[in-house]
């Protein structure tokens, strides 16, 4: 199963993280964030590695543009973003990546959509979000988009209807790691893609812990 870091935020800290060789690092744009990345350069780090891009209910043009100047390889859509937002964004990313002017060429990018969970969850409404999004991500519902520190019962995936692979997120940590042992065992799981990281591996907002990541990840691997 891969692994997403989250909440990306210092350059040294990145460079740190990004030599564990996790599949995916998240860089949050979002002012309201205490882990907002507001930096215009990211660091260099292995190209096996996706830069995901977290955003909530932005213009599609800022997103382009994010895209472009940090080279993300995937966009997080974590606010009440449309199935035509969705398409729209995608289409509009392609067209402008293959304009004759734009000397810069960059691959196709990821779109992910969130969808939040608390004691319960109406799965109907991922169906018109199936054709235009590439992984959907269930995060634990609370006050903030993300990073709010705690689970929901991952049995309510047991009744998944689709076929898209997903990324689980929402307060996991080392105390989850029994759990989640349990959780990759189970029909649940069928569809999981990734796993999602951080703020239960933070010694302060989007500076993580390079010795709970490492020990997290060897953990996951027994």
């Amino acid at each position: 199963m891969k692994l997403k870091v989250c909440g990306m935020k210092y350059q040294t800290n990145i460079e740190q993280v990004a030599a564990l060789q996790p599949d995916y690092l998240g860089f949050i744009f979002y002012e309201k964030s205490a882990r907002q990345f507001d930096s215009e350069k990211c660091p260099e780090i292995p190209k096996s590695i996706k830069k995901v891009g977290v955003f909530v209910n932005e213009a599609i043009d800022f997103v382009i543009e994010k895209i472009n100047t940090v080279n993300l390889q995937a966009v997080q859509l974590h606010g009440e973003e449309t199935p035509e937002y969705c398409l729209e964004l995608k289409r509009e990313y392609e067209e402008r990546n293959t304009m004759p002017m734009n000397t810069v060429k960059s691959g196709p990018i990821e779109i992910i959509k969130v969808f939040s969970i608390k004691n319960e969850f109406d799965f109907e409404v991922l169906q018109p979000y199936e054709t235009v999004c590439d992984y959907f991500l269930f995060d634990t519902k609370g006050e903030l988009p993300g990073g709010n520190g705690y689970t929901f019962d991952w049995t309510i995936l047991n009744n998944y209807p689709s076929t898209k692979p997903f990324f689980l997120s929402g307060g996991i940590g080392l105390d989850e790691v029994e759990k989640l042992q349990e959780f990759i065992k189970s029909p649940a799981s069928t569809f999981c893609y990734a796993l999602d990281v951080n703020s239960k591996f933070e010694t302060a907002p989007g500076l993580k812990n390079i010795a709970l990541l490492k020990y997290f990840r060897e953990k996951l691997e027994e």
